[in-house]
């Protein structure tokens, strides 16, 4: 016979990522649609358990389920990389560009660059103004250089979990 637990007890939780969970963010990068009862039979839960579970890797920040739009298919016709070497905190500086709206990606780096963000644009006009009335006109930005993207060749958020 086997002994229980007393109601005092409790259990430790399971790693977050363990085989299970990666293979359900697995199955959430292939079609973010995907429904937990087609998720269950794939992983072998039940459709409530690969609720929790998904519930718990969202509470946990580990993963987010969005809707990725193509922002030439929704008003920016323009894309870009830009590079910006600061004087002073570069954190301060990453935290203030990542407010700005057109602005999707931040990232403090070591290398020619302190700061690389990335944004959207609706034209050329827009994007010179975000450059000159935004980004310059903050006091700790020594330098920008910005890559416009001619074409995008590949972007993938299916890369799993290690």
């Amino acid at each position: 016979m086997q002994s229980r637990r007393s109601s005092g007890q409790r259990q430790a939780p399971e790693p977050l990522l363990d085989d299970i969970n990666k293979a359900i963010i697995k199955q959430l990068q292939q079609d973010g649609r995907r429904s937990y009862a087609a998720m269950a039979t794939a992983v072998g839960l039940s459709e409530a358990a690969v609720r929790q579970r998904v519930q718990r890797l969202l509470d946990a920040g580990i993963m987010q389920i969005v809707a990725v739009t193509d922002p030439l298919r929704v008003g920016f016709r323009r894309e870009a990389m830009v590079g910006v070497r600061v004087s002073g905190d570069t954190r301060e500086v990453a935290e203030e560009l990542a407010r700005l709206p057109e602005v999707d990606y931040v990232v403090l780096t070591a290398g020619a660059f302190d700061i690389l963000i990335e944004l959207v644009a609706e034209d050329d006009e827009h994007l010179l103004s975000l450059i000159n009335d935004q980004i310059r006109a903050l006091p700790q930005v020594r330098e920008t250089e910005t890559f416009v993207y001619l074409r995008l060749v590949k972007q993938t958020y299916a890369w799993g979990a290690r």
